[in-house]
């Protein structure tokens, strides 16, 4: 088919006139989409998981389901913008290869195999406590009382708000971590 410029564009500007004739232009008519998915939607605020800026999200919920996130217009930080990351975080969300149960390895497997929480949790919870009881040093080589445990270190989350950070310090301090570093800085 043998097409000129000039009619490549008459094409496409009666292209753009019909796709307008139900009155909406694109702009409005995404409106329309977003306003009609998040009708009668529960409205949470939240912060976004990614990095350590904090921006302010909104997020919808319609029977425990999210149905929309957005940037909090009304946030401090980011004034309704979110990042490309924050901005596509609604498809973590509805990811159906998204894993929501613990995955176990077993020593020397080649494959993981799903398990329950609490097994996990456990799991977690004894090799937590076998790790400290066998590093756990109570005096250093001048006989001063430390208390610590060398074996284990922890890298945080800038995911982490001030009050999860506060608490998660208090438990790691707790069991005697003195490895201790933070995404953000890293």
């Amino acid at each position: 088919m043998d097409i000129s410029r000039r009619d490549f564009l008459k094409i496409s500007g009666g292209v753009a006139v019909a796709g307008t004739a139900n009155g909406l232009t694109p702009k409005a008519a995404e409106a329309r989409e977003r306003e009609n998915r998040i009708k009668g939607a529960k409205v949470t605020t939240t912060i976004c998981p990614y990095c350590a800026v904090g921006c302010g999200m909104i997020a919808h919920t319609k029977n425990g389901k999210v149905v929309n996130i957005e940037g909090d217009p009304d946030h401090p930080i980011n004034q309704g913008t979110l990042c490309s990351k924050g901005a596509a975080l609604y498809q973590v969300a509805h990811n159906p290869t998204r894993v929501t149960k613990p995955m176990y390895r077993a020593p020397g497997a080649s494959s993981w195999k799903e398990v329950e929480w609490s097994w996990a949790l456990d799991e977690i919870a004894k090799r937590i406590k076998k790790t400290r009881d066998e590093t756990f040093v109570g005096k250093n080589s001048k006989g001063q009382v430390v208390n610590r445990c060398d074996g284990i270190a922890h890298v945080g989350s800038a995911a982490l708000d001030n009050e999860e950070c506060y608490i998660l310090q208090k438990w790691l301090r707790s069991i005697g971590l003195v490895y201790i570093e933070h995404q953000a800085r890293i």
